[in-house]
C-alpha cells in the first residue's frame, strides 16, 4: 500500500477517530458549502428596493436547483459508497472505473438538463408559484444559473470521490474555493455593478467553475489514490446500472426535496401569498445552517462504514453507527432548543422586513417543533447507503416526502386555521413518521445483515 492508502484504511485505529477525522473537515467543508448556497439570498435580501420579491424569486428557483443536486447525487453519493466498497476489497481497478462512469454521466447529464431548463423554464417557475411580480426575478437568476450546471455537477458529484478516499481536507478546499469567491463576487456584481439577482446568478457559476476546475484536477493528478482516467470513463451499463441504483436514494431526498418545496410554494401563494412564499425561502435556508452538522457527522460515518462493510469488520461498523446516531441526536435536541428561543436572530441573517419577520416567526416555530426527529431519517439512511442497501434507502426517501410530507401539505391548510400553519405542520408529522420509521428499520436490517454475514 501506498502512504496515502495506510493513511486511508478505515478498518484500523479508533472507530470514533476515522469518522472524525473526516467529519470535522467535512463540516467546515458543509458550512462552508451553506454559505455558497445561501449567500446569495443573504445579500438579495438587503437589497435596498424590492428585497422580499428578489428573495422570493430566488425562493422560486429552489426547486429547479434541487433537481439539479439530485442528479448529482445520483452519480456522486451512488458512486462513492460502491468506491469504498471496492478499496476495501483491494480492487483498485473497479474503483477507477466506477469514479469514471460515474463523471461521464455528470457531464452528460449536466448538459441535458441545462437543454430542458432553459426550454421550460418559464411554465415551471409558473407552476412553482410565481406570480407576475416575482417571475421576472426567478426568470433573471434561473437562466444564468442553468448556464453552470455542467459546474454544479462536476463539484458536487466528484467531490464525493475524494471524500470517499480519505481526502476530507481536499474535498473542504473545493466547496472553500466557491464558497469564498462567491461571497467575495457577489457583493461586486450585485451591488457594484447594480446587477441584482442576476448578479447573485454570475457570482454562484464562476464560483462553481473555479470549484470544479480544483476537483477535476486534484482526480487527475498524482495526490490521489484513485485517478479519473479516459480508459475507465467508457461507459459501462453494469457499472452505471450499480452506481444510479444506489444513489437512487440520494437522488430521491433531493428530488422529493424539489417536488416538496413545488408543492409548498404553490400551496402558499394560494392561501398566503407572496409574503408567505418568502417566509418559506428564510426557513429553507435556515434550516440548510442547521443541519450542517447532521450532513458533516453522517457524511463522515458513510465511507468508514462502507470500508469496513468491504474488509469484513462488523464490530467497526456497530461502533460507527452508535457513535454517528448518538452525535446527531443530541445535536438536533440542542439546536431546536435554541431555534424556538431565538427565531429573530436567525431570521434577520436572511431579511429584515417587519412584515416577513412577524409572519415568520410562528412558522419557524412550528416548522422545526421535534427537529430531532430528523437525525434519525439522516442516520438511518446513511447506514442503507454504506451497507449497498439501495431498495431501503430509497423506499425512507419517498415515505417522508412524497407518502407522508406532500398529502399533508395539501391537506392540513383546510382543516387548521389559519391555512399557511397547515403547510408548515406538514414539515414535524413527518420527521416524526418518517425518521421513526426508517431508524427502527435500519437497526433490523443491519442486526440481520451483520449476524448473517459473521
Amino acid at each position: 500500500m501506498t502512504n496515502s492508502e495506510n493513511r486511508n484504511d478505515f478498518s484500523k485505529g479508533s472507530v470514533i477517530g476515522n469518522i472524525l477525522s473526516l467529519a470535522l473537515p467535512m463540516t467546515l467543508a458543509q458550512l462552508i458549502n451553506i454559505l455558497y448556497n445561501v449567500v446569495d439570498r443573504m445579500y438579495i435580501g438587503r437589497l435596498p428596493e424590492n428585497a422580499t420579491l428578489s428573495l422570493t424569486g430566488l425562493g422560486l428557483c429552489m426547486p429547479i436547483i434541487s433537481a439539479v443536486i439530485a442528479f448529482a447525487n445520483l452519480f456522486g453519493m451512488g458512486g462513492a459508497p460502491l468506491c469504498s466498497i471496492a478499496r476495501g476489497k483491494g480492487d483498485q481497478k473497479e474503483a477507477e472505473r466506477i469514479m469514471g462512469n460515474a463523471f461521464s454521466m455528470l457531464l452528460i447529464t449536466g448538459v441535458i438538463l441545462t437543454v430542458i431548463g432553459l426550454v421550460f423554464k418559464r411554465p415551471l417557475l409558473y407552476a412553482f408559484g410565481a406570480s407576475d411580480a416575482t417571475y421576472p426575478y426567478a426568470d433573471s437568476y434561473l437562466t444564468i444559473y442553468l448556464l453552470g450546471t455542467v459546474f454544479v455537477m462536476t463539484s458536487l458529484g466528484l467531490n464525493a470521490y475524494i471524500n470517499a478516499q480519505g481526502f476530507a481536507r481536499i474535498g473542504m478546499v473545493t466547496t472553500l474555493i466557491g464558497a469564498v469567491l462567491n461571497i467575495i463576487l457577489d457583493p461586486v456584481f450585485i451591488f457594484i455593478f447594480n446587477m441584482g439577482v442576476q448578479g447573485a446568478a454570475i457570482a454562484t457559476v464562476i464560483s462553481q467553475a473555479a470549484s470544479a476546475a480544483w476537483t477535476f484536477r486534484f482526480l487527475t493528478g498524482s495526490g490521489t489514490i484513485l485517478r479519473i482516467r479516459l480508459s475507465s470513463m467508457k461507459p459501462r451499463w453494469k457499472t452505471i446500472g450499480s452506481i444510479t441504483s444506489l444513489g437512487l436514494s440520494g437522488f430521491m431526498m433531493s428530488i422529493t426535496n424539489s417536488i416538496v418545496q413545488v408543492v409548498c410554494n404553490s400551496t402558499l401563494s394560494t392561501c398566503g401569498g407572496d409574503l408567505y412564499v418568502g417566509v418559506m425561502t428564510v426557513v429553507n435556508s435556515i434550516r440548510e445552517i442547521v443541519t450542517m452538522p447532521v450532513t458533516g457527522i453522517t457524511n463522515g460515518s458513510q465511507p468508514v462504514i462502507s470500508f469496513n462493510y468491504g474488509a469484513g469488520k462488523y464490530d467497526r461498523i456497530k461502533k460507527a453507527i452508535r457513535f454517528m446516531s448518538i452525535s446527531c441526536i443530541g445535536y438536533t435536541v440542542a439546536i431546536w432548543g435554541i431555534l424556538h428561543l431565538f427565531p429573530v436572530f436567525f431570521i434577520h441573517i436572511f431579511n429584515t422586513q417587519p412584515d416577513l419577520v412577524e409572519a415568520a416567526i410562528p412558522s419557524m416555530q412550528i416548522y422545526f417543533f421535534g427537529f430531532f426527529m430528523m437525525s434519525l431519517q439522516f442516520s438511518g439512511q446513511t447506514v442503507f447507503q454504506a451497507l449497498g442497501k439501495a431498495k431501503f434507502a430509497i423506499f425512507f426517501s419517498i415515505l417522508r416526502k412524497v407518502v407522508i410530507v406532500t398529502p399533508l401539505t395539501l391537506l392540513l391548510p383546510r382543516v387548521v386555521t389559519p391555512a399557511v400553519n397547515g403547510v408548515f405542520l406538514a414539515e414535524p408529522i413527518s420527521n416524526f413518521i418518517g425518521g421513526a420509521a426508517c431508524f427502527l428499520t435500519m437497526l433490523f436490517v443491519v442486526r440481520k445483515e451483520l449476524k448473517k454475514a459473521s
